[in-house]
């Protein structure tokens, strides 16, 4: 599956060269020019990496990183800081608020490519992390004291959309116990209702979860994901 990358600089130039070098390297990147734009999609669009110039209009790209470091669909996207080699205190200020990595300007298609290999393991991290598998499980749903039953539509490591008769408002904390039915392996956690989907189903984002718990649910959905990729790259 191709990632999804979003470039944010003023400069077009600066713009369009990055996001030629990156779609040469099967990536399917988008660009925007425009940062309020940009931080208007990044709060209803998930991506698998953002790439943000420092020195923008307001909001520049420290605003930016600040806004999606705080919540949303993008809270954990790798963010890639544009910056001069001149701005060392804008850049010290952009890890400050949660940039990973940085990419100085002029920009050279080889460090762009050095920079997207390096990059390449935190991006498919957070790629599968929101990747869904469509999986029938049973799950146990408590709030105070109502306990019922679900069964799970599909799975990934950040949240779940289970199928029951159960309608919590959204926004409220539940506590699940999830039946991955492999040599009963259970995962147990703090999740939060983000959505409805029609009258029977219901968004969860998984809030708290042990590591044991997240490392148990990792090697359930891995090899799954795995079947995925296999199959839309046969495709």
């Amino acid at each position: 599956m191709p990632n999804k990358i979003l470039v944010v600089d003023d400069d077009p130039p600066t713009c369009e060269l990055i996001t030629e070098v990156l779609s040469a390297a099967e990536v399917n990147a988008f660009s925007l020019t425009d940062s309020n734009a940009a931080a208007t999609r990044l709060r209803k669009e998930k991506f698998d990496a953002v790439f943000l110039d420092v020195r923008m209009p307001q909001p520049d790209g420290i605003e930016l990183t600040r806004q999606i470091r705080k919540s949303g669909l993008n809270v954990r996207t790798p963010i890639v800081m544009i910056t001069g080699e001149g701005e060392q205190q804008f850049l010290t200020r952009a890890f400050e608020v949660g940039a990973n990595f940085v990419l100085f300007k002029p920009v050279d298609r080889q460090a762009l490519l050095r920079l997207l290999r390096v990059t390449q393991g935190p991006i498919e991290r957070e790629r599968r992390r929101f990747t869904r598998v469509s999986v029938r499980c049973e799950v146990f749903i408590t709030l105070g004291r109502e306990r019922v039953r679900c069964m799970t539509v599909d799975l990934s490591a950040s949240g779940m959309l289970v199928q029951g008769d159960c309608r919590f408002p959204v926004g409220s904390r539940i506590e699940f116990h999830l039946n991955l039915g492999s040599n009963n392996r259970m995962v147990r956690g703090v999740a939060c209702v983000v959505r409805f989907v029609g009258d029977d189903f219901m968004g969860l984002e998984f809030q708290s979860l042990s590591p044991a718990d997240a490392e148990t649910l990792q090697e359930f959905l891995v090899p799954r994901i795995l079947q995925l990729d296999k199959s839309a790259k046969a495709c």
